[in-house]
């Protein structure tokens, strides 16, 4: 009997787990190409954090949400590192999202790129800040399950 509990707890654990990686992923998705339609506008919420030399403005609106989409695409095929790169851009997020309440700028977090419904609702860094914290413990739980269940991510290599 204690077996089976065990059992179907470890099911439920592995099914919750392949519901967050999925939802995970297609948040950042979402994300990253949301902000790749008006690259220009994106560029100017990045811009207006007074973070990067505006030299780097620019390229930085490409780059970041291509990141995001295909980590996003990677970690849907459970590839190695894509839950680490997640966990590497949630945490630069809530760094800017911190800074931004720090120094007391009130704009759109640029979560979901220049025309996000989320920030015209809202239009708070404070409450794009507690998302993240949310997201963030989910990711920390997956590393956690991944850990105990000894999961191995595909390796990008063996997919080629």
């Amino acid at each position: 009997m204690l077996d089976d509990q065990k059992t179907r707890i470890a099911v439920l654990l592995d099914g919750l787990y392949h519901i967050a990686r999925w939802g995970v992923a297609g948040l950042f998705i979402y994300s990253g190409l949301t902000k790749l339609v008006d690259p220009a506008r994106f560029a100017g919420i990045i811009g207006a954090y007074g973070l990067l030399p505006d030299m780097l403005v620019s390229p930085a609106a490409i780059v970041l949400p291509v990141v995001e989409a295909l980590a996003g695409i990677c970690l849907v095929g459970n590839i190695r590192g894509s839950l680490a790169t997640i966990t590497f851009l949630m945490a630069l997020f809530m760094a800017v999202l911190g800074y931004g309440i720090w120094v007391g700028l009130d704009l759109d977090c640029g979560c979901f790129g220049p025309e996000d419904p989320e920030a015209q609702a809202f239009h708070g860094l404070r409450q794009a800040l507690y998302r993240d914290m949310v997201i963030l413990a989910v990711l920390i739980g997956m590393f956690a399950w991944r850990y105990r269940r000894a999961e191995r991510p595909v390796q990008l290599l063996n997919l080629l």
